[in-house]
């Protein structure tokens, strides 16, 4: 089995502390390593660092040698700059059938998320690569334990062998009533982006299902053949549809299943998502700094000073050297919209 490890996003939901110079799959948020770090070590017992490969954008990629420094160096698959799911794995896709046989499998996952069961995690992994090797596009289905409206669905079909369902159809994120109906019924599952597939298979779906990106593909090739997986593809890249590979492929694939999972998974994608998984004080505050507490819970701090709270709730606060975000809790995924006005407004120095 290969591993790829998709790290080229941003973190702008962690904004002010992930930025385009360190985002988020590099910091240290949940524990004392960094997300990615915690990525790889997760698939260690399982696969070779050898065949563990991470597709990032050329931006980053002294970050991944820094965090990772004993990854060999042409297990980093470069992106000339970030895109989307879809055009990330299509390149990794290509570049790994010019080293390995085309029927090898690929677990693919995504650099930021957490998982604190993994023995369950690569159990997983066990069942995946038996329906991949059946030609399946395999998604892994997080069971769901409240309505998430934040989450996309996956719609579990029939059970064609055990814990492997067919897939009826991917859901956008739903409303609340949605959500609540969802799960309800009991075979809705949060998508959680990670995924596995044969080389061959995956490579066979963007031929069937994205042919404008098979042919990008085929003008890549040709450049690696010429000049090597150095050379600049640019040109071709800037080509690709921005698309999620759930839209591009799997929505409009015919062999697919879902693995239903539940192994504490989180894809960690806000300041609440951060507040829900770290571990309280008796007054359900997340205090990552100096402090001191009157009558103040349910909030969640990030400072290098002293900070004294007096009769607030529900807040995040993130103290930076160049930024303080204060935000109430349920409202924190809007930070995304403060980072696309600072780009709007040309705050490069707050990027």
């Amino acid at each position: 089995m290969i591993a790829l490890i998709m790290a080229g996003g941003v973190g702008t939901r962690f904004w002010p502390l992930s930025r385009e110079s360190n985002p988020k799959q590099f910091l240290k948020i949940v524990s004392d390593k960094s997300m990615i770090q915690m990525t790889v070590e997760r698939l260690l017992s399982k696969i070779n660092i050898e065949d563990i490969y991470i597709v990032t954008a050329k931006s980053q990629v002294e970050l991944i040698r820094k965090h990772i420094p004993e990854l060999p160096e042409e297990n980093i698959i470069i992106e000339p700059f970030g895109m989307n799911t879809a055009p990330c794995i299509a390149l990794s896709a290509i570049y790994l059938s010019r080293k390995y046989d085309a029927k090898e499998t690929i677990i693919v996952l995504p650099a930021d998320h957490l998982i604190k069961d993994e023995k369950a995690f690569l159990q997983s992994l066990d069942i995946a690569q038996k329906s991949a090797e059946d030609e399946y596009l395999v998604t892994f289905g997080i069971k769901p334990d409240y309505p998430a409206t934040g989450y996309g669905y996956v719609e579990a079909k029939q059970e064609i062998c055990e814990n492997v369902f067919s897939v009826k159809q991917f859901k956008e994120k739903p409303d609340l009533k949605t959500a609540k109906n969802f799960l309800k019924a009991g075979n809705f599952f949060w998508n959680s982006g990670m995924f596995m597939w044969k080389i061959e298979t995956i490579l066979k779906a963007f031929q069937n299902y994205l042919p404008d990106v098979s042919n990008l593909l085929h003008k890549i090739s040709i450049k690696w053949n010429a000049a090597g997986t150095w050379a600049d593809i640019s040109d071709e890249y800037e080509k690709m549809p921005k698309l999620p590979i759930d839209i591009g492929i799997m929505e409009k694939a015919k062999k697919r299943v879902v693995i239903p999972v539940d192994y504490g998974w989180s894809d960690v994608g806000s300041w609440k998502a951060l507040y829900d998984v770290s571990q309280k004080d008796e007054n359900k505050n997340v205090l990552n700094c100096e402090s001191e507490i009157i009558g103040s819970k349910n909030n969640y701090v990030y400072s290098n000073k002293m900070v004294v709270l007096i009769g607030v709730e529900n807040l995040i606060i993130v103290d930076t050297k160049d930024a303080l975000l204060i935000s109430g809790k349920v409202d924190s995924e809007q930070v995304k919209e403060i980072v696309n006005n600072l780009k709007k407004d040309k705050r490069n120095e707050l990027l």
